[in-house]
């Protein structure tokens, strides 16, 4: 399991999860991508806003293991949503998820009464190891953020060249590893480039630049393109005698 996690809300963190969990989808792995950000959820919100490879509710008798389907171009109404980390852990099913698109998981309907973190280490064990599991941590370093770290095997750091932004990432970085969850690289958003003093800041390597492409960025084929770069140099760095990829 790797934690994405950033320092700051709207550092991209979301829209990473979903750009890395399909660019390792088309390296022709079996991603299953979780939001655990359970008090602002917006993962599935996120997959649907593209017409490209949208996340769309699979039409099964169990519905928790939910395979994505491919390609669609209509986005899902408000009120459709993929089945929630909890509805999973009810069904007892093991996820999958086809090599064309990758499994997510919506944040449980109603999140107080659950631990989260027992539900995330739970998670692990109906998702094969040998595919790769993602979760969308909320944002800093609140309690919440302890969670998902503590059962992770590592993080992807997520950032803006900003420096408000990197100075939150640092303390991100920071509390992953006193938690150990040691960041396994680093994804710099909205640039086109990185300077080489970013690695050394966070003592963990980049794996790549993703360039800003708004208003749906997931749609762009640059931002796809990078995201296949990134995925590539997290296979090698720290996927490739895990993963079962291309």
């Amino acid at each position: 399991m790797l934690a994405v996690a950033g320092g700051k809300g709207g550092s991209g963190k979301t829209t990473t999860t979903v750009g890395l969990a399909r660019a390792l989808a088309r390296r022709g792995a079996s991603v299953v991508a979780a939001d655990a950000d359970w008090d602002l959820p917006n993962l599935t919100a996120a997959a649907s806003e593209t017409a490209d490879r949208v996340a769309t509710p699979a039409q099964q008798t169990v519905g928790a293991r939910a395979a994505v389907d491919g390609p669609t171009h209509s986005t899902p109404a408000p009120s459709q949503h993929l089945p929630s980390v909890v509805d999973v852990l009810d069904a007892g099913e093991s996820v999958s998820a086809g090599h064309s698109s990758p499994t997510f998981l919506d944040a449980p309907g109603s999140g107080a009464d659950v631990d989260l973190a027992h539900t995330f280490e739970s998670l692990r064990t109906l998702v094969a190891s040998s595919s790769p599991l993602l979760v969308d941590c909320p944002a800093g370093v609140s309690p919440d953020v302890a969670a998902p770290l503590r059962v992770a095997d590592g993080c992807v750091l997520v950032t803006p060249l900003q420096r408000a932004a990197l100075y939150d990432t640092v303390k991100t970085a920071a509390f992953a590893r006193r938690l150990d969850c040691p960041p396994v690289g680093t994804i710099v958003v909205r640039a086109d480039s990185v300077p080489d003093a970013v690695g050394s800041l966070f003592g963990c390597p980049v794996l790549g630049a993703v360039p800003s492409r708004p208003p749906t960025p997931l749609s762009t084929r640059s931002v796809q393109s990078a995201y296949d770069v990134v995925a590539r140099r997290l296979c090698a760095a720290y996927g490739d005698d895990r993963w079962r990829v291309a």
